[in-house]
């Protein structure tokens, strides 16, 4: 073949560039002259030959995202958060009054044994919780000297060693389980703590248990200045708090609705005991104090006393197994988180740990006090009033008038002079008398009614009149509803 049938190394080359770029070129594109070619030029980007820089930078921009959405969510909470906290202030769901119940703790000496002293504990317990009762005093209804150290202390007074057992018991019931270890050392009054029957109230939680509110205690654990406390609240991560507070406080804690999973804590704020009750509408449980005798109980409802009885101070006695005052640490604990949280002044604080209180913890006293005895007027004619603090005061073995007959600071020949009620709840017994863990059983189930309409706020109270009213008037029914046998009565 001559040299016309031969390409040439240009055409050849042209044709390679044609199959290279064929499928990147454009139809409309001119076609190149076999003289010249399209060579790549290089990138122009640098990072292309790091690719670790370029992951690295992809890793910062992505971390920097997460944080923005993090800070832009905790924003969110906060505001949330902030809502209904003013939506709370202004709509109170909860209970706006408090029961008290007053009792001698000399009914645990008719006890035959240690065991059934501390059964007899926790009946009353259980039916102070079942009737969520906000206070429980006992008294020593023999009115001797509280001071007497004379011989093996018994607390206050002869009997007072009952006292002292019964209070202790019922703390110890009302404490939440996973915070018993932390406020009950061993004790021989809790020897027989086994034979209680736990109250499961709403502040016992289970571990998993979802609440707005939980008990716990301050742990021991370093944190900055101003970064707040640690609780341990029975789950399975330890609650932060917004306040700082001293180690072994028990306080009430208000969880954060949303909290973030891959946090080590929970979030919260410590809030007054009394929230749950006054916003929540739930039992929170009772508070137990001491009083050296029955005109100690309220001080205020006594007319025209002659002195004044001081609380025994505990703590100025000797101690011995048998005769060790209640847990100090448990004791006052809500009062300094109050005051730590500005819901209390300090200057309201309750006296040192040891000492018995001989006056009401509210500011102003009980609003209504009301005795129970089988000589008073019968419940069903009783007309409460509109109260904060009811007060219920039962007697022991011999009744009421034999605390008022013993107690040195009264004067006075009748009992129904020192209450503003003075009734028989339980009229036609068929017992000669009645046990005082029975009496509250009986006397608190014929109060509740009267007590929830009288203490419930001026709206609220107006709704239940009208719906008894409502419920008090039956309708007629009419004739074709009713059985042949009411027709023929009706016709007759």
């Amino acid at each position: 073949m001559g040299r016309k049938g031969a390409r040439s190394p240009w055409r050849l080359l042209w044709l390679l560039t044609q199959q290279h770029w064929g499928a990147q070129a454009d139809p409309t594109e001119r076609t190149p002259s076999p003289g010249l070619l399209r060579v790549p030029l290089p990138s122009t980007n640098r990072m292309s030959s790091h690719p670790e820089k370029e992951e690295k930078k992809k890793w910062k921009d992505l971390k920097l995202m997460k944080k923005l959405e993090r800070q832009q969510a905790q924003e969110e909470e906060a505001k949330r958060q902030q809502e209904e906290e003013a939506a709370a202030e202004r709509e109170d769901r909860g209970r706006p009054y408090t029961l008290s119940v007053a009792l001698p703790g000399s009914i645990l000496d008719n006890a035959q044994s240690p065991e059934l002293r501390t059964y007899l504990a926790g009946q009353i317990a259980r039916a102070c919780a079942i009737f969520c009762v906000d206070e429980i005093v006992v008294f020593d209804e023999e009115g001797q000297d509280a001071k007497t150290v004379e011989g093996e202390f018994r607390g206050v007074g002869k009997k007072g060693q009952a006292c002292v057992q019964l209070a202790r018991i019922l703390q110890y019931l009302e404490c939440p389980q996973y915070l018993r270890k932390a406020f009950f050392p061993k004790h021989q009054d809790l020897q027989f703590a086994g034979l209680l029957n736990p109250l499961d109230s709403p502040h016992h939680m289970r571990q998993d248990e979802e609440s707005e509110f939980r008990e716990g205690v301050v742990v021991d654990r370093p944190t900055r200045p101003g970064q707040g406390s640690f609780v341990n609240c029975g789950m399975k991560k330890e609650v932060k708090i917004d306040k700082n507070l001293e180690p072994g406080l028990r306080v009430t804690v208000r969880l954060n609705q949303k909290q973030l999973p891959e946090s080590k804590t929970y979030r919260g704020k410590v809030v007054s005991s009394q929230d749950p009750r006054t916003k929540a509408g739930l039992y929170w449980g009772y508070t137990v104090r001491l009083a050296s005798c029955l005109s100690a109980v309220s001080p205020s409802s006594v007319p025209d006393s002659p002195g004044t009885v001081e609380g025994l101070d505990l703590a100025s006695l000797p101690e011995s197994p048998s005769s060790s005052p209640l847990p100090t640490e448990y004791t006052h604990t809500h009062s300094q988180a109050a005051v730590a949280c500005g819901e209390q002044d300090p200057s309201e604080l309750a006296p040192p740990p040891g000492a018995v209180f001989a006056e009401a913890p509210f500011q102003d006293g009980y609003d209504l006090t009301i005795g129970t005895s089988e000589r008073g007027s019968n419940v069903a004619s009783a007309q409460l009033p509109s109260f904060r603090h009811a007060l219920v005061v039962f007697g022991g073995l011999q009744g009421l008038e034999a605390g008022v007959d013993a107690d040195p600071n009264l004067e006075v020949a009748e009992p129904s002079v020192l209450f503003d009620l003075y009734v028989n709840t339980c009229p036609g017994q068929g017992s000669r008398t009645i046990r005082t863990e029975e009496a509250i059983l009986i006397s608190l189930a014929a109060l509740q009614p009267g007590l929830t309409q009288a203490g419930a706020r001026p709206s609220e109270r107006s709704c239940q009149t009208q719906d008894s009213e409502e419920a008090a008037v039956k309708p007629e029914v009419p004739a074709h509803h009713l059985g042949q046998t009411a027709k023929t009565c009706l016709q007759k």
